[in-house]
């Protein structure tokens, strides 16, 4: 099950100023030894630490093709791939890397079974916590005050 929370963009400008929003909420993140632990229990005659072993030179392969360029695809999971962010240039003469090219990202796009139509379809949704309006200035009251920043600046996602 997918958990949510309901929150209110903070922006003062901009076509989501002060509109509200769904975000998922994880309840606990699986590191590579618990991943392996959970695998094991599903009927397979290998050990976590096997497990963990595989996965463990997996992440180390995935992470040197993809800096040698290469997208990795693991079937009914993601493509993972390099991003490049960059800052516009005037002209093709004005661009070099040191001044265009800002950063690197990690992306992932989900892929097969994963896709975004089949999770839609397979996933279920329930709040997280009933969102309950803050009360007002100088009032006693056990509303959740949402977080002023939750997306910590970014813009909310569109397409929630």
């Amino acid at each position: 099950m997918i958990r949510y929370k309901i929150y209110q963009n903070q922006q003062k400008k901009g076509v989501n100023a002060g509109k509200w929003f769904a975000r998922s909420v994880a309840d606990e993140t699986f590191d590579l030894a618990k991943l392996a632990e959970h695998m094991s229990k599903h009927n397979t005659p290998y050990s976590g630490g096997v497990i963990k072993g595989v996965l463990t030179d997996m992440v180390g392969c995935i992470k040197e093709l993809l800096l040698d360029g290469k997208n990795v695809k693991i079937d009914d999971l993601a493509i993972f791939g390099v991003g490049i962010r960059s800052k516009a240039a005037e002209t093709l003469d004005d661009f070099s890397l040191e001044k265009n090219i800002t950063g690197m990202r990690l992306k992932a796009r989900a892929t097969g079974n994963l896709s975004t139509t089949n999770l839609k379809l397979d996933s279920q949704l329930k709040q997280q916590t009933e969102y309950q309006k803050p009360t007002t200035p100088g009032g006693e009251g056990s509303g959740n005050t949402p977080d002023p920043k939750p997306d910590e600046g970014e813009s909310p996602d569109p397409t929630l």
